[in-house]
């Protein structure tokens, strides 16, 4: 018997501006909703926007989500025209590079590149 990840959910005091945020600034793609909380559909798993509050943020800062990309310079592009503030700026180890950021709810989520060596970008 094989298991896999289903479903992520996010809480979110103001679900449309969440769910825009992940519509319209990270470009995944919304599923049509009759009245339920919103979806998104990512490598066949759903990210679930749920009303409530976040969990608190811990130190040092732990991501509740990754999102994985292929071209980490063109989404720090993108999130920069939205004005998404980017306060760790560009972390990397050996092999990846990323950034993490909030979310309009205060989610901390991560933007990643993975096999991009450290010092390249």
């Amino acid at each position: 018997m094989e298991t896999h990840l289903a479903v992520i959910s996010l809480w979110a005091e103001d679900v449309p501006a969440t769910a825009h945020f992940y519509r319209d600034v990270l470009g995944l793609n919304l599923l049509l909703q009759a009245g339920h909380d919103p979806h998104f559909q990512l490598d066949g798993i759903y990210l679930v926007i749920k009303k409530g509050h976040p969990a608190p943020a811990q130190e040092p800062p732990f991501p509740v989500l990754a999102l994985s990309v292929s071209d980490l310079q063109a989404m720090i592009a993108r999130l920069e025209a939205h004005h998404v503030a980017l306060p760790w700026g560009i972390e990397h180890n050996a092999d990846s590079q990323w950034v993490k950021f909030s979310d309009p709810a205060g989610n901390l989520i991560e933007v990643v590149q993975f096999g991009h060596p450290q010092g390249e970008g």
